[in-house]
């Protein structure tokens, strides 16, 4: 089962690089160089839990010492807490998208479909993994700064047309977001332990 879940993890993670890949272009070629790493969100989360599932599946490399449960519990930080953050942020602007006008079409229920596997399979899945508070902070960090580079210079995923008026209130739900969903790894974490 565990191999399933992460080849069909793998699998979203390139499909979902390929997915920003005009957005990444865009960048490259308008924009720093440096903010191409802020662009693909939810594959980069993708990213971050597909190589957690490695941890799992290979037990016997994993070691609780030095650099490597320094990395362990940071990669699964981040795999959690931000696969939370973009499975849910997804749904909200596919759903926002739609309900002003936006026609949803086949691919925007499929999207719908994988980012809230992402989220569920995260929460699900803390139990197995290492880390503790202090790395889901560190992931916080990250995403705090993910989301201020987004809409400072203007990386965020790209909406539908009718959400380009919302940009403020949706930074305001995105940043919101990385905390809450920082809380939701901390609550988890806390029931780990009962």
């Amino acid at each position: 089962m565990l191999w399933t879940l992460f080849w069909v993890n793998a699998a979203g993670t390139v499909y979902g690089y390929i997915w920003y890949g005009q957005q990444i272009e865009y960048t490259a070629q308008y924009q720093s160089l440096w903010q191409i790493i802020f662009v693909p969100d939810s594959p980069t989360a993708s990213l971050f839990f597909t190589l957690s599932l490695l941890f799992l599946l290979f037990p016997r490399l994993s070691k609780p010492s030095g650099v490597y449960i320094g990395v362990r519990t940071i990669v699964e930080a981040l795999g959690v807490v931000t696969s939370i953050k973009y499975g849910f942020w997804a749904v909200t602007m596919i759903l926002a998208g739609g309900a002003q006008g936006d026609p949803l079409e086949w691919q925007h229920y499929m999207l719908m479909v994988s980012h809230l596997g992402m989220a569920f399979e995260a929460m699900l899945f803390i139990r197995f993994f290492v880390f503790g508070r202090f790395a889901a902070f560190l992931a916080l960090i990250w995403l705090l700064l993910n989301d201020t580079i987004d809409y400072t210079y203007y990386v965020y995923p790209w909406l539908p047309d009718v959400l380009e008026n919302d940009v403020s209130a949706i930074q305001s739900f995105t940043m919101g977001l990385s905390i809450v969903s920082t809380l939701l790894t901390w609550l988890f974490i806390s029931l780990r332990k009962v």
